[in-house]
């Protein structure tokens, strides 16, 4: 397994009878990400410490820095990554926003997106994209997410690991933009629980659904809805709970 996603630590495990054994445990590794955007400070990220280059890409991305062509260049050195973006009004306005502001998510309720792609996607390409929900890592640590982009056949496109739900989405668009990928055409899977937050990542880089083994929140139903991105809860290999645009989702009759 990578060192760079897990460690090593001594443990005791005690059962209720008292009775302990000492061991060796993997644990997820955890790191903060300098990111700098047109030679300005712009956020610190605790991530996981791999796929640096992806986490930085995708989140100016899904965090509305820029769209996928808008990245002229991206340095890496370390934990410390200096993106250089064509500069827009909207850039200016958001890194004046969020310029004393710590980690988080970008979240305007009046923001306007619109998702121009038309996709739909079958009943069997969601439930055997299900089979892309887990990891090595997790089955080991128990302490990460993941996030995949799946074809409207099922087939994986991408997939990222990160301790963070928020990271693991950035990593996953991170990587279909520097894989030249078009995801317009694409499903976002996900194991966190979808937010407005999280949502608008996915409408700010043109994903037309989002799946998740687990809960929305009301503000990302609400999200969803607004900017037309399909939104599914609970996924399971043989049951979901579509919340929002269901034409998204191609239900044969």
């Amino acid at each position: 397994m990578p060192d760079r996603y897990t460690k090593n630590y001594p443990a005791t495990t005690i059962n209720k009878n008292g009775a302990a054994v000492e061991l060796s445990c993997l644990v997820a590794r955890e790191d903060s990400v300098e990111l700098f955007v047109n030679g300005t400070y712009a956020a610190s990220i605790l991530s996981s410490p791999a796929e640096v280059r992806e986490l930085a890409v995708g989140h100016v991305i899904c965090e509305g820095f820029t769209g996928f062509g808008g990245i002229l260049d991206v340095k890496v050195n370390g934990m410390e990554v200096d993106i250089r973006v064509e500069s827009t009004e909207e850039f200016k306005i958001w890194h004046e926003l969020r310029s004393s502001g710590g980690v988080g998510i970008r979240w305007q309720k009046d923001e306007e997106i619109n998702i121009m792609s038309d996709a739909v996607f079958s009943l069997e390409s969601i439930y055997s994209g299900t089979r892309f929900l887990e990891s090595d890592v997790y089955r080991l640590t128990k302490g990460t997410h993941l996030a995949a982009l799946v074809t409207p056949m099922g087939e994986l496109a991408a997939q990222a690991i990160d301790i963070g739900r928020h990271n693991a989405i950035d990593k996953v668009i991170g990587h279909a933009a520097l894989s030249g990928l078009d995801v317009s055409g694409m499903y976002l899977l996900s194991t966190g629980r979808q937010s407005a937050g999280m949502v608008l990542k996915a409408a700010r880089a043109g994903v037309p659904l989002v799946v998740t083994k687990t809960a929305p929140f009301d503000s990302g139903i609400e999200a969803a809805k607004r900017t037309g991105i399909g939104l599914v809860g609970f996924v399971s290999e043989n049951q979901m709970s579509v919340f929002a645009n269901k034409w998204r989702i191609a239900v044969e009759r």
